[in-house]
């Protein structure tokens, strides 16, 4: 896996994947940025939701779960000292679909956050506390 960060400006930068897909980042006006773009510990925050997300949704559809949306929610806390490394996070899972199974929704989080989610894991071993919870929404 590769990246490239290139600077743009002041406090901005624009981030690029090995697989070509871009983003841009900037720091808040504050520290020189003009709020063109997510923080960088936003978008680890972001890619910590989106990789658990996807294993959610993907363990969900082996299961044959009719889901129709999934949203997760991602509360973060950070060191008051520099590094300001986070210290807890909370993603809070809402899963909406027909006829859904309590038993499988439950298992699929904590299939992510136990065994798949790299991101999760590897952030827990850094020693950040993450927590995760559910909710289930019918659509029938």
């Amino acid at each position: 896996m590769k990246a490239t960060i290139d600077w743009t400006g002041d406090a901005s930068f624009r981030a690029t994947s090995g697989s070509g897909h871009a983003i841009q980042m900037d720091g808040p006006p504050d520290h020189g940025g003009k709020d063109l773009g997510p923080r960088p510990m936003e978008m680890m925050l972001m890619g910590l939701g989106g990789c658990s997300s996807f294993d959610v949704m993907s363990i969900l559809q082996k299961s044959r779960q009719d889901v129709t949306a999934c949203h997760a929610e991602l509360e973060a806390e950070r060191a008051d000292a520099v590094p300001a490394v986070f210290t807890r996070i909370h993603l809070h899972f809402v899963v909406t679909g027909r006829s859904l199974k309590e038993n499988l929704v439950k298992r699929a989080v904590s299939l992510s956050a136990e065994k798949y989610c790299s991101a999760s894991i590897m952030l827990e071993k850094a020693g950040v506390a993450i927590t995760h919870s559910h909710e289930i929404r019918d659509t029938a």
